[in-house]
């Protein structure tokens, strides 16, 4: 969170890339602002996200990204493909950048509006006389298939995350105080190279599993509970997430049992998750596992989601969630990158779930991360 990790001809293909989109819809320019797409296009890294960032695209010219004045210094050092317009507080991001495309004078506009306030596009339609079109998860698409820069930098979180995995698990233990878990956990994932990630990491006791997104909290573990774990590393941005159980003294025998089907499912995924298959076809070999093994009525809503840019508070990028979904009709390519996830919580039969980054190669699947699958038994 300090450099633009890309370099020109990186940002310049991207770019001819939404462009090739834009042109393709008949469009003279498109306003993106979703913090994981501006970063896409731009390479700006920085927290000043919390604040709307309108970056405007024409057919041709050169890209504008509106912001608060006061990110001048940091964009000035970070962007260098695209012009900065500044507004201060007692203006909106909307206001310029309406100030921007009057002085282009395009005919139709594609706008992210599924990524920005409604207050921001209602201001910036009614500003501009022009057709509207919408195009939220244009670049969201392009941003699926990594290129080998990007892999490259989420082979470099995958580390950092099985360096923080390890050093949390080591630190779990009967009545070990749960802020010593993530104490130990982050400060491993800090030292590995690790900048801020877009959220987590998620360390919560077995009395509190359920909590889909809590952390840790004043508590501490206690013999014969699960410990739940689940974080990613991030570098520039690219986040590879995992998630397993650690269970403190003994593990039941049902629960080791559910380990292993756990396991086996996640193989299956492996083994689907090859360029030309559908997202459904993944799913239906994970729940295939599922099945033969008695479970027929457990179903999940996915079995893994595609993962890479990240900005807080999430690492999925976004508030759009692309899933191995059982209906799931997105063909899978080679250089898509999913959090693959072996979910068997709430079974009635045992508890168990594991999970790690996957990239898809020509070959198949590839695991990032280097952290043993488990099941793990701290003392």
């Amino acid at each position: 969170m300090f450099r633009n990790p890309f370099d020109d001809a990186e940002l310049a293909a991207r770019l001819a890339r939404l462009r090739q989109r834009i042109g393709e819809r008949q469009l003279d320019a498109g306003v993106i602002s979703a913090p994981e797409n501006v970063f896409y296009l731009t390479g700006l890294d920085h927290w000043g996200y919390f604040a709307p960032h309108l970056l405007v695209v024409p057919a041709e010219s050169e890209p504008v990204l509106v912001t608060r004045a006061m990110e001048r210094m940091t964009i000035e050092r970070q962007v260098r493909n695209a012009t900065f317009r500044g507004h201060a507080d007692t203006e909106s991001a909307a206001d310029i950048a309406a100030r921007v495309l009057a002085e282009a004078r395009p005919k139709r506009i594609g706008i992210e509006s599924g990524a920005m306030s409604h207050g921001t596009a209602t201001v910036l339609t009614g500003a501009v006389g022009a057709e509207w079109r919408d195009i939220t998860g244009l670049v969201d698409e392009l941003r699926l298939v990594k290129s080998p820069a990007e892999q490259a930098l989420m082979r470099a979180a995958a580390e950092v995350s099985t360096a923080a995995a390890g050093a949390a698990i080591d630190a779990i233990g009967d009545g070990a105080p749960e802020r010593e878990v993530a104490a130990a956990c982050l400060a491993a994932m800090t030292r590995a190279g690790g900048e801020p990630p877009g959220f987590g990491p998620f360390i919560r006791p077995g009395s509190r599993l359920g909590e889909e997104h809590t952390t840790w909290g004043a508590g501490r573990l206690r013999r014969g509970e699960p410990a739940f774990l689940e974080l990613s590393g991030c570098v520039a941005r690219y986040h590879a997430p995992l998630g397993r159980l650690a269970h403190v003294g003994a593990i039941r025998d049902d629960d080791a049992a559910m380990a292993a089907t756990a396991n086996r499912a996640f193989d299956a995924v492996l083994a689907a998750l090859r360029p030309g298959a559908t997202a459904g076809a993944v799913y239906r070999a994970w729940q295939e596992v599922v099945d033969e093994a008695g479970l027929a009525h457990f179903r999940r809503h996915h079995c893994g989601y595609a993962v890479g840019i990240g900005c807080p508070p999430s690492w999925t990028g976004g508030n759009r969630v692309t899933g191995l979904r059982p209906d799931g009709d997105l063909v899978i390519e080679t250089g898509m990158s999913f959090h693959v996830l072996s979910w068997l919580m709430g079974t009635g039969r045992g508890d168990f779930f594991l999970s790690d980054t996957v990239l898809v190669t020509l070959s198949g699947a590839a695991v990032l991360g280097r952290l043993p699958r488990g099941p793990f038994v701290r003392q």
